[in-house]
């Protein structure tokens, strides 16, 4: 949820918008995100599994396994922090978690971080760079909450992965031992952080259409 609001009586609703939030974009193209809702859980489970068998496919073994998560997980997720999903020409692109903290991997921390888990793309329907584009507007929803830092956690032995954030303007500020995994034993995990005042991109036009809670 927005730090220090949630919606009455707990429940998101793509339709409210947040008071205060100016995450809102002109529409350049017809990728557009929202909050995701309970029955977009199946949904949300679906893409954690096709993304979890895409990594298998491709040699990316020790990450995610399919069956790993159900609806209740991300229900916990929307309950706690949010959740939102990407669609495009009225089909599902994307989605991912946004956390406002993570001590699990972070430890206590001020709240001036978003904390970016489960970054999904849709394969079968996601134009090629969609995955940028839901990391950046991840990055704006944090901005428009007042945080200036965005934080993720990649497994320490995904290179491929590990580059890709770093391309996307992320750096490296430690690693965390023993992270707990759902099912699986405790793994490495790469730290990473993006500053979004000294963000060189920030300044774009906006590229997406992005509807508040």
């Amino acid at each position: 949820m927005c730090p220090g609001r949630r919606p009455e009586g707990g429940r998101s609703d793509a339709r409210a918008r947040i008071p205060g939030c100016s995450c809102e974009d002109p529409r350049v193209n017809d990728l557009r995100v929202r909050p995701a809702i309970e029955s977009d859980l199946p949904t949300l489970v679906r893409l954690r599994d096709d993304a979890a068998r895409w990594m298998l496919t491709r040699g990316v073994t020790g990450q995610w396994r399919p069956g790993e998560l159900g609806e209740d997980h991300f229900h916990r997720v929307m309950a706690h922090g949010e959740v939102w999903l990407a669609e495009s020409g009225g089909l599902v692109a994307g989605a991912w978690e946004l956390w406002w903290e993570d001590e699990s991997a972070w430890g206590p921390q001020p709240p001036v971080a978003g904390y970016v888990h489960r970054l999904m793309v849709d394969r079968s329907t996601a134009s090629p760079g969609t995955g940028r584009r839901l990391l950046r507007a991840a990055e704006r929803r944090v901005a428009a909450v007042g945080r200036t830092l965005v934080r993720l956690d990649c497994l320490a032995g995904n290179a491929p992965l590990n580059a890709y954030y770093r391309q996307a303007g992320y750096r490296v500020v430690g690693r965390k031992e023993g992270k707990p995994q759902p099912g699986g034993p405790p793994k490495a995990f790469t730290l990473l952080e993006k500053d979004l005042r000294q963000d060189v991109e920030g300044g774009d036009q906006g590229f997406l259409a992005v509807s508040g809670r």
